[in-house]
């Protein structure tokens, strides 16, 4: 029998509150590190999320990049790529706890750059911005919030660095059913309102996704969680 609304919620936000635990863990224990290959911090970072958690799956591939890398979108595959002294990097990673899927990214910036420490700390300000669109908009579309959030990018300076900035989130395995469809990104294509129920009845839950890029300096960063609860 599938979950109630309020357990859903409650299941989504526990979730997320595991997968923000894994990331201060991350920073706390020094994980991101120069010299270091991306998978291989990747690899720590899924081994801390069985220690912590046990945690053994995840709904999407877990991503590491770094430097150039990080101006790529997630479906892109760059090749590995060694850590430098001053670079910037973002984790991103879909763990599921009980049957319910998280969708966390946060951005890490080594060395004293200051335009990469600028676009690690407007990551979270427009998404913090993106998601008051959202909150004062009861019928907003995604093709209207992708807009928002170019807007919001582009006055920062930045550009956006994907086809779409979110996307549904649920009960494992969301992607399997709905991964090629078109309402369940935020993205220009996306004409129906974000509120409101999916195939099954339920209430649709939203991932807010932030990434931007700076192509001249050849680096971008990343932040996303939940967007509507």
């Amino acid at each position: 029998m599938a979950d109630d609304e309020p357990t859903r919620a409650a299941r989504l936000l526990d979730a997320q509150a595991k997968a923000e635990r894994l990331f201060a863990e991350i920073g706390e224990r020094g994980l991101v590190v120069p010299g270091e290959g991306e998978q291989a911090v990747s690899d720590r970072i899924r081994d801390l999320a069985n220690d912590l958690f046990g945690t053994t799956r995840h709904w999407h591939r877990r991503i590491v990049r770094s430097g150039p890398n990080t101006l790529k979108p997630y479906r892109e595959n760059p090749p590995d790529r060694v850590i430098g002294a001053d670079d910037i990097v973002f984790a991103d990673f879909g763990p599921i706890f009980e049957e319910y899927e998280a969708d966390f990214g946060r951005t890490f910036v080594l060395g004293d750059d200051p335009v990469k420490h600028r676009l690690r700390d407007d990551l979270p300000k427009i998404f913090a911005a993106g998601r008051s669109r959202f909150e004062a908009d009861p019928d907003i579309t995604g093709a209207r919030l992708y807009a928002e959030i170019e807007h919001l990018a582009t006055g920062s300076g930045w550009k956006l660095g994907g086809w779409h900035a979110g996307h549904l989130v649920g009960e494992f395995p969301h992607e399997w059913i709905d991964g090629a469809d078109v309402e369940s990104y935020i993205t220009p294509a996306n004409d129906t309102p974000l509120r409101r129920t999916d195939r099954a009845g339920r209430r649709c839950h939203w991932i807010l996704e932030i990434h931007l890029i700076d192509e001249e300096r050849e680096f971008g960063g990343f932040h996303e969680e939940l967007l509507t609860l």
